[in-house]
């Protein structure tokens, strides 16, 4: 249940997203271009951010680069 405490939890890293052009997903409304986030968790496809609408979010990694 780690995904209760990850607004809590210090963040492991930071990603700047680099675009917001999904094929298949509205992401447009919740991710910035250019924008920094704290990367609350991570798997092998996905990064789990605090997205604009202040949630956890999972996205893909393509739509970010490491800062």
């Amino acid at each position: 249940m780690i995904h209760k405490t990850w607004e809590q939890t210090e963040p492991i890293k930071k990603v700047e997203c680099i675009h917001n052009e999904a094929e298949k997903f509205v992401v447009n409304n919740v991710l910035t271009p250019g924008k920094t986030y704290d990367v609350q968790n991570e798997s092998e496809e996905f990064y789990f951010i605090i997205d604009n609408s202040g949630r956890i979010g999972g996205f893909y990694k393509d739509y970010f680069k490491e800062v």
